[in-house]
């Protein structure tokens, strides 16, 4: 299996289809929330709203990047969004994430070897590769977080 196709396959599992780590994946686990359980505050936790918006914040930075834009995201920003007020909110943010968790998974399927092995818009940051799985195990800890909270509010 050729890297680009191993990296896009862990994103889907991660994202949009897969069971196989932990029996879910993003996709499903917010697909049947309406708003206000996405934005029930359990304790001190981040709301599954809060974490849907943070963990795609960084999959539309690193996407712009994969699309030949700049790294425009920070990590001080990476919570800020507008509140969910409505169920209309709430499947704006649903649709956009599943969007852009598509569109991540495309174009890393369709990157070179040589582009995922090559440095990520500055040798500090790694490579392409480094990124990506970082993004994979930085989201398999807020899914987890995720089910925890929706198993709470259930």
């Amino acid at each position: 299996m050729k890297l680009n196709e191993y990296l896009a396959n862990r994103l889907k599992e991660i994202f949009t289809e897969g069971k196989w780590v932990l029996g879910t994946n993003f996709k499903e686990q917010i697909i049947d929330l309406d708003w206000k359980q996405a934005t029930q505050k359990i304790d001190d936790f981040n709301t599954i709203a809060d974490l849907i918006f943070h963990i795609d914040y960084y999959i539309a930075g690193v996407k712009k990047v994969l699309k030949g834009g700049t790294l425009d995201i920070r990590d001080k920003y990476s919570f800020d969004y507008p509140p969910i007020k409505s169920e209309q909110d709430w499947q704006n943010l649903v649709s956009k994430f599943c969007l852009d968790a598509d569109e991540f998974i495309e174009l890393v399927e369709n990157m070179s070897e040589e582009k995922i092995l090559s440095d990520f818009v500055d040798k500090q940051y790694g490579t392409y590769c480094r990124n990506i799985d970082a993004m994979i195990e930085h989201s398999y800890y807020h899914l987890g977080q995720i089910i925890l909270i929706k198993k709470r509010i259930k």
